[in-house]
């Protein structure tokens, strides 16, 4: 038992942490592409890997498969849903003139 609590707490500490690095990324980056990349992979990755990990420890600690099953279609949904959102954002930005950013500055 206590493996499996040390394998969700893993999980979502690694969520935590690309939650944090992402948010680096969209504070620091320079236009709107380089912060979509960011959020759109980071924060991805990290819903995908929390919602891992909840579904771990409610399984093994409460027993209700049930909803470890609805936590895992949820963080599949949002897999396949949060890049296809990201880039249609940034598609949408790029058809409306958003400049890329570039060295010598926005042309």
């Amino acid at each position: 038992m206590e493996i499996i609590k040390a394998i969700s707490v893993l999980f979502i500490l690694a969520g935590c942490f690309f939650f944090a690095t992402s948010t680096i990324g969209l504070l620091r980056f320079p236009d709107l592409y380089a912060r979509m990349h960011a959020t759109g992979k980071g924060d991805t990755l990290a819903v995908f890997l929390l919602l891992i990990g909840f579904s771990i420890y409610q399984a093994a600690h409460h027993g209700a498969i049930l909803d470890s099953i609805k936590l895992l279609v949820v963080a599949v949904f949002m897999f396949l849903a949060s890049p296809t959102a990201c880039h249609a954002i940034s598609r949408a930005a790029f058809r409306c003139g958003v400049k890329p950013w570039t060295r010598e500055g926005s042309k």
